[in-house]
């Protein structure tokens, strides 16, 4: 199994240099295009990864809106393969994924002093309940051996600051020695130089991968278990080659109704002819 760990698309706070912690800020349409591309990358990936079975999000619009790209894309996806025997994946909002409440310096500029902020211990808090409640129960069927199609993805969108707490929380529980590793990585590897709270950057949309395999037991456990390592940081593949549409367009709020960049290149619909 594929546990991918995403950053929603870009937002208008983020473009703006904003404190976003819990504001609803919405996509842009640069952001829209990048929430599109990853969702058809991990579509195109589903030879390797499987299909994405289960996929938690953030309850605001920007981790909503990205995760719903992707839950669209695996859907079609499915219907092209005709594979009506796997479920209708299903997007779960969970209010425990929300970035870091900024509080005071909620829409402050980004450097702006935040003293009664979120604390990392509340944030890390709020991502083991996550982990408790939802990922646990996943990872263990794994290792316990009722979940047999081990070829499939899980999915979580949510942001960067969340995160960060929510891996910590993850592998503090599942696989402390690549919380070593991460800490100690090179900067160049997609960890944060000198910030000791963060183990990984995430990019707007960029995700971070672990790979999970069941490990049965032997006569050093007890019991079976499940190993978690961490693939890739910060995966960005799925942008090379997406321009930002020019004239302000890309950096604006999505309107549904403007044309992006990726329009201009579509096939234009052929017209009917009336004899």
């Amino acid at each position: 199994m594929r546990l991918f760990l995403v950053r929603h698309g870009e937002t208008v706070d983020n473009v703006a240099g904003l404190y976003a912690g819990v504001r609803d800020s919405p996509l842009t349409t640069h952001g829209v295009l990048q929430a599109r591309r990853l969702a058809s990358h991990f579509a195109s990936r589903s030879s390797s990864i499987g299909p994405v079975t289960h996929i938690f999000s953030s309850d605001l619009l920007r981790a909503v809106s990205t995760a719903q790209a992707i839950v669209d894309a695996q859907v079609i996806k499915a219907t092209e393969k005709g594979d009506t025997d796997h479920p209708k994946l299903q997007l779960v909002q969970v209010v425990e994924l929300r970035e870091r409440d900024f509080r005071s310096a909620e829409g402050k500029r980004f450097g702006s002093p935040h003293p009664d902020a979120e604390t990392h211990v509340e944030m890390r808090a709020r991502a083991t309940d996550f982990v408790q409640a939802h990922l646990g129960p996943l990872l263990d069927s794994i290792s316990s051996g009722d979940n047999c199609k081990t070829n499939t993805s899980v999915v979580v969108v949510a942001h960067g600051l969340i995160l960060n707490s929510l891996l910590r929380s993850i592998l503090a529980r599942y696989a402390p020695e690549e919380m070593t590793r991460l800490a100690n990585a090179k900067p160049s590897s997609g960890s944060v130089a000198g910030r000791s709270e963060f183990l990984a950057a995430w990019s707007n949309t960029g995700y971070l991968e672990l790979k999970v395999d069941a490990i049965p037991s032997s006569e050093e456990t007890e019991k079976s278990t499940v190993r978690l390592t961490v693939v890739r940081v910060n995966a960005l593949d799925h942008l090379h080659g997406l321009k930002r549409t020019r004239g302000g367009i890309g950096s604006a709020k999505f309107d549904s109704k403007q044309k992006t960049m990726d329009s201009f290149f579509k096939p234009a619909a052929k017209k009917r002819r009336v004899d």
